[in-house]
């Protein structure tokens, strides 16, 4: 197990994956973060509460949840390119146990989504509390608590990650594998809340469980304003943890087991 590992790690050094992800990282966590701390969340249109409340720190930082699906897509890609460039046979025939397979490099990309998580959320902090020393400003939030948030968000984009590497042992085809993961996440839960009835299972999904770890509901206020309904209650931070942390356990499991028995082609 230990050197297949090993042989995924040296898979994913050899190509320029790693490089675009944490450019990624870095793009997303500091230059987004630094420029909507830089603009401040009471210019936005609407207005929303400033950076020196509470609910304009987790409205800035809870920004991030939503690029969940950049992790999700290098865990997919991870996992397809073996079908897409026929190396599953040969990876298979190397090592005829699918199980150690695949769990190398759910163990391999596992990691390496939370070391992108980890660069996500060290650029945010710097793109959040540079601005705000620039301008005086009294985060609304200890600065404990904000560091904790982003914690909590780098753990997720390792879970996003196994997440997607689950939906390329699924699916299999690198396009339709793409397009169910990155569609689903960025559009398909928005959707899915402006439905009444069903988006009270918002808080049980992955992007309801993201949102109760940061205390970031402007979505769901904003969409039940909208629509004139009663804003969708998220669970509470340690619960969304432990959803976020079933759903990794379920990817896994999945990523494991289905693949098993299916012919490669």
């Amino acid at each position: 197990m230990t050197a297949l590992i090993k042989a995924e790690f040296r898979r994913l050094s050899a190509t320029r994956m790693w490089l675009w992800a944490l450019g990624a990282a870095t793009l997303l966590g500091g230059g987004l973060v630094g420029l909507l701390t830089a603009v401040g969340p009471q210019n936005f249109d609407p207005p929303m509460p400033g950076i020196d409340t509470r609910e304009g720190v987790r409205s800035i930082l809870g920004m991030l949840g939503f690029t969940v699906f950049v992790p999700a897509a290098l865990g997919t890609l991870a996992m397809t390119a073996e079908y897409r460039h026929r190396t599953a046979t040969y990876t298979f025939l190397s090592a005829p146990r699918r199980w150690q397979v695949l769990t190398a490099k759910l163990v391999t990309y596992g990691a390496a989504g939370l070391v992108y998580g980890l660069v996500l959320a060290g650029t945010a902090a710097a793109g959040f509390f540079g601005p705000v020393a620039a301008q005086g400003i009294t985060p609304g939030m200890p600065a404990a608590d904000i560091l904790a948030l982003l914690a909590r968000l780098a753990v997720a984009m390792g879970v996003y990650t196994l997440l997607g590497v689950a939906a390329g042992a699924l699916i299999r085809n690198q396009i339709a594998a793409l397009a169910v993961v990155v569609g689903y996440l960025y559009t398909g839960e928005v959707i899915l809340m402006m439905i009444p009835g069903v988006n009270l299972l918002y808080p049980l999904l992955p992007g309801g469980a993201t949102a109760s770890l940061t205390g970031f509901t402007y979505l769901t206020d904003a969409l039940a304003d909208q629509l004139s309904s009663s804003p969708v209650s998220l669970l509470p931070p340690a619960g969304g943890g432990a959803l976020l942390t079933g759903y990794a356990l379920a990817a896994a499991a999945a990523a494991v087991l289905v693949p098993m028995r299916r012919d490669v082609y």
